[in-house]
């Protein structure tokens, strides 16, 4: 596994572990963020593998955390 694909890793199972304390699924979060359901499953599951820091930022609101979290190699 490359290195590039390690970090999107981290990031899609993070953001799936902050998305599921809130109780939300991927269509909730999609909803509070104004973007489809199917760009948080890509993200989750890392087939989608870019993302903006500016999209990180308005997710990490959303789920009430930092972004730095999103990088937790945990």
């Amino acid at each position: 596994m490359s290195e590039k694909e390690n970090i999107y890793n981290v990031i899609g199972r993070n953001i799936k572990k902050y998305r599921k304390k809130k109780g939300w699924t991927q269509r909730q979060l999609a909803e509070k963020l104004l973007l489809s359901d199917s760009f948080i499953g890509k993200l989750e599951s890392v087939t989608h593998q870019t993302i903006s820091i500016d999209t990180l930022e308005q997710i990490a609101n959303v789920l009430n955390t930092d972004i730095r979290h999103f990088f937790d190699k945990e």
